[in-house]
C-alpha cells in the first residue's frame, strides 16, 4: 500500500474518476461545462472567472463524497496518513479551482489500524455517511476484505497501494500501483543483475498476503537467476517481535543479503536484532520498507546495511 509520487498518482486517478462520475450525474449543463473546461479558452480563463466557478459550485449545494481508508495509527500509519492526507489536500485544491462539473468534493477518512475487520467497519461507516467512491484501503489484505463488500454494493473502489493480485479481482476495483508478483521478480532481477549477493536469506510474514505474494515470485526468479536461497523463514502476525531464530538461520547459511518483503515496523526490529548479534548483511526490501527511516532502528545509516527499495 506509498511515497509522494504514487500517492499523487492515486489522487489524480481518483479525481479523473470523480470527473467522469459527476459528468454522468449531470449530463446536460455539466457535460457542456466539461467540454468548455477542455478548450483553450477555458484553460486561459482569468482568476476572477475561476473564483466565480468556485462560488457557483459551492452555492449549488452539490457535493461528491469520497471515502478514504487506511491505517492512520499503529505500525503502518505512514502509509495510511500519506494517502488520506493527499486525498484531503487534493479535494481542497479541486474545490479551490471550481470543483468538478458543478460539484464540490468532500473527503472523509477512516482509520482501519491495519486490521481487516476494522477496515470493513470503516467502509460501512463511510457508506452510511453517503460515500460515492472509495480510495483505499491502503494495504493489500484490508483492500481485499473490503472489496467483498464494494462488489456487492457496486461501489467504485481504487486502492493506491494494495499490490496483492486479488486486490483487483472484481470489476469495480482498480489500483494505481504494481502487483506483488512483479515486485518479487524485479527484486530478484535487481539483486542478480547488480551482483549484490550470491547467497540470500528471506524473512517474510506468512500470515500476510502482501508478503507471501512477493516471496513466492522472488524465490522462483532468484533460483532462475542462479541465486542460492540459504534460508526462507516465516513469522506471523501473532509472533512478530523476536526474529533471532530467522536471523540466525540466515547467518548460519552464509547469507550476504537478507530479503525483507515486509512492512517497515517489523523490519526495524529485525535491523535492531541483527545489529545486536553482530550480523551485517545487506538488507533488501520492497515498497513495504517505505517509512523505515522514520523509525529508530538503532542501526543508523551504516554503509554495510543498504536499504534498496526497488519500486517496479
Amino acid at each position: 500500500m506509498k511515497k509522494t509520487s504514487r500517492v499523487i498518482s492515486a489522487v489524480m486517478v481518483s479525481a479523473m474518476a470523480v470527473s467522469m462520475l459527476a459528468g454522468c450525474g449531470n449530463s446536460g449543463a455539466s457535460g457542456a461545462a466539461s467540454g468548455s473546461a477542455a478548450s483553450t479558452d477555458a484553460a486561459a480563463a482569468s482568476t476572477a472567472a475561476g473564483s466565480a466557478d468556485t462560488a457557483a459550485a459551492a452555492a449549488s449545494g452539490k457535493t461528491f463524497k469520497i471515502g478514504a481508508i487506511g491505517p492512520l495509527t499503529g505500525g503502518a500509519a505512514a502509509y495510511g496518513n500519506a494517502v488520506c492526507n493527499a486525498a484531503v489536500l487534493a479535494a481542497k485544491e479541486i474545490n479551490a479551482n471550481g470543483g468538478m462539473n458543478g460539484y464540490q468534493v468532500e473527503v472523509k477518512t477512516e482509520d482501519d489500524e491495519l486490521d481487516n475487520q476494522k477496515s470493513v467497519n470503516a467502509y460501512n461507516t463511510l457508506k452510511d455517511w453517503g460515500m460515492q467512491m472509495l480510495v483505499g484501503p491502503t494495504t493489500s489484505a484490508c483492500s481485499i476484505a473490503v472489496s467483498e463488500y464494494t462488489k456487492d454494493d457496486n461501489m467504485f473502489q481504487i486502492t493506491p497501494s494494495g499490490s496483492a493480485v486479488d486486490c483487483v479481482k472484481y470489476d469495480n476495483v482498480f489500483r494505481v500501483c504494481f502487483s506483488d508478483p512483479a515486485q518479487g521478480t524485479a527484486s530478484a532481477d535487481y539483486i542478480s543483475d547488480h551482483k549484490l549477493a550470491t547467497k540470500v536469506g528471506i524473512i517474510y510474514d506468512s500470515s500476510d498476503v502482501y508478503s507471501s505474494g512477493i516471496t513466492q515470485n522472488f524465490v522462483t526468479e532468484a533460483q532462475a537467476k542462479g541465486l542460492t536461497i540459504v534460508s526462507q523463514e516465516a513469522f506471523t502476525a501473532d509472533n512478530k517481535t523476536d526474529f533471532s531464530v530467522q536471523l540466525q538461520k540466515a547467518k548460519d547459511g552464509g547469507a550476504d543479503l537478507v530479503f525483507l518483503p515486509i512492512y517497515y515496523t517489523e523490519a526495524s526490529l529485525i535491523l535492531q536484532q541483527a545489529n545486536t548479534m553482530g550480523y551485517k548483511p545487506t538488507f533488501f526490501g520492497c515498497d513495504g520498507l517505505d517509512g523505515i527511516l522514520s523509525v529508530d532502528s538503532g542501526c543508523g545509516r551504516r554503509s554495510d546495511q543498504e536499504f534498496c527499495r526497488r519500486l517496479q
